[in-house]
């Protein structure tokens, strides 16, 4: 694993050779100092210490820090590598600045210490603050704040605020624990509350700290590891902005696939925060890695459960407010929600196997904006999913359908089931009061520049009542072969809408079944293979779903986090 992450640090090094930085205007630092950071590693150590070094371009806004901006998150994060790691190479003066800086700042908890107006992230930003550190509470602006403002504590002796800090990251590792994460697998932000915990680990001096931060750590590459195959990002996602669904595509990708690696093609795109991870010490644990390149006993399903995000405020730890199931065939991983895709969330997302690009996807979804096609709902989903089978009900009068899938799928429609063929996986749509239209042009065009070779599929429901569709998800290993596929659906799959108007629907695969009574409010009623499915008993935020040790466990509330993949263990407790 070693020698592989070494070779893959060194692409992501070489792309950033000789790259521009960008400004320290506003919280621009995000990428402007990673990006130096790396320019450094590639042997450009003048023109990044310069920059790392320079007069902040919003200096004035920041007097009371000595013209240092310890102010966004982002920025913070930046400063710490900076100040911690590359400390040796700045002038004394500076650096001797930045120490003086930070004892100011955590002379007291900065955020008990206001402005007389807020300052903006950008120059129109509207969610600013008036303290003297990033006020925002997203899980990952909260890490680097967190970590941030607890090392410059540590540096400066200002052990009021350095205890204040090491409790508040004592209760977020342990709410990791005991509950999960509300900002749940993020395609797009997991990377950075990482690599705010690479900094705590790398540079904290107490023991216990350190320990914290490994905890912390551990977790997340363990959830990412899940989500992660291939160089690609799947299943269900919390704050999923509807830009990953290709390999290499989302945020969290880069970290994870730097440890994780098993894609075909390498990281064309590197993110400049990888500079965290590659002068760091911290590594996964190797049953993580195997978790994340799937080698466990397969077919394999989770039942798993995701916090509320304000999981903090009264009665939020409570009982999970997501339910997901997770599938992993032998050339696929799908995952759903209880109740599909709204808000933020996506609830439903396949990865199948590509011998060429990793993975393609699958992302169902209602509404009709393609472009955001993650998260896109007209509200109203039910989704029950059995094994290898789902069913989707929506309740609103002739509710859009849309469908992400590649345009090498080959689709034909056989006795009124849509069968689609991926490299090595088959699907059957079979359609619930819902028409199939094909291929949509107009929608696939505005995907284009984000996903050149991926397609739109449309439907609509034919009915003023329920409308959705069951899928039955195939391979070589269950099936045989396609065509055995094909007829063993027609000749032994049955949709049964006989209680409709209650209404439910149950489909019987080839090898199981799976039954929905849709829900307007809460939770849809499942029965899984016949059995009603209490949703009560399935909180574990972690759990297979045969009720024996999976290669992950992790109870509500236990603290006990177990991994077992590819002849390895790994254990972890929160503290």
């Amino acid at each position: 694993m070693e020698a592989e992450f070494q070779v893959r640090s060194q692409q992501a090094i070489k792309k950033f050779a000789g790259s521009k930085y960008g400004s320290t205007a506003f919280e621009n630092e995000k990428k402007s100092y990673p990006k130096a950071m790396m320019d450094f590693l590639a042997g450009h150590q003048k023109k990044a210490i310069a920059f790392l070094q320079s007069e902040d371009a919003d200096a004035k806004s920041y007097a009371h820090t000595l013209g240092i901006d310890f102010y966004s998150s982002f920025t913070l994060k930046g400063q710490v590598r900076k100040y911690f790691y590359f400390g040796k190479y700045l002038d004394p003066n500076y650096r001797q600045r930045m120490k003086k800086a930070m004892a100011i700042l955590t002379e007291k908890d900065p955020l008990t210490r206001t402005f007389a107006n807020p300052h903006s992230f950008w120059s129109k930003s509207t969610d600013n603050c008036n303290t003297w550190v990033d006020c925002r509470n997203t899980d990952n602006l909260k890490a680097m704040r967190n970590v941030a403002v607890y090392l410059f504590a540590q540096e400066t002796g200002n052990e009021e605020t350095r205890n204040i800090y090491k409790e508040r990251i004592r209760q977020n590792v342990r709410t990791l624990y005991q509950i999960g994460q509300g900002e749940w697998d993020s395609e797009n932000y997991l990377g950075h509350t990482i690599t705010a915990y690479i900094n705590l680990y790398d540079f904290a001096q107490d023991a216990e700290v350190k320990s914290l931060a490994k905890s912390a750590l551990d977790w997340f590459f363990t959830s990412g590891a899940l989500k992660y195959w291939r160089g690609g990002f799947g299943g269900p996602s919390k704050r999923d902005y509807s830009n990953g669904n290709c390999v290499w595509c989302s945020l969290a990708t880069h970290e994870l696939g730097l440890y994780f690696g098993d894609s075909p093609l390498a990281d064309p795109e590197p993110a400049p925060d990888e500079v965290h991870l590659i002068t760091s010490s911290y590594r996964p644990p190797l049953a993580v890695v195997a978790l994340a390149r799937k080698e466990f006993k397969k077919p394999l399903e989770l039942l798993n459960s995701k916090p509320t995000y304000e999981n903090w405020k009264p009665g939020g730890d409570a009982a999970p407010q997501f339910h997901e199931t997770l599938y992993f065939g032998n050339t696929f991983q799908l995952g759903t929600l209880a109740q599909g895709s709204a808000g933020d969330w996506n609830g439903f997302k396949m990865m199948a196997f590509n011998s060429r690009r990793g993975v393609d996807y699958l992302i169902a979804a209602t509404g009709t904006d393609p472009t955001k096609i993650s998260t896109s709902s007209v509200g109203g989903d039910n989704v029950a999913q059995y094994r290898n089978l789902v069913i989707w009900l929506n309740n609103k009068p002739l509710a859009p359908f849309q469908f992400l899938l590649p345009k090498s799928a080959f689709w034909e429609t056989h006795n009124g089931v849509t069968f689609i063929r991926y490299e090595k996986t088959w699907l059957a749509l079979t359609p619930i009061n819902l028409r199939i239209e094909g291929i949509n042009f107009i929608a696939t065009q505005k995907i284009q520049s984000r996903y050149p070779d991926d397609q739109i599929l449309t439907a609509t429901g034919t009915a003023k009542t329920v409308a959705g569709f069951a899928l039955e998800v195939g391979e070589q290993e269950t099936y045989g072969n396609w065509e055995n596929f094909q007829q063993s659906v027609v000749s032994k799959s049955r949709l049964n809408i006989e209680q409709i108007n209650k209404p439910e629907v149950e489909y019987q695969g080839v090898f199981g079944k799976v039954k929905l009574q849709y829900q307007g409010v809460g939770l849809p009623k499942v029965w899984r293979n016949g059995r009603h499915h209490d949703w009560r008993q399935h909180f574990a935020v972690y759990q297979s779903a045969d009720g024996h040790q999976g290669p992950i466990d992790l109870g509500w509330k236990k603290g006990k986090l177990t991994v077992e993949a590819g002849g390895y263990q790994f254990q972890s407790q929160s503290r």
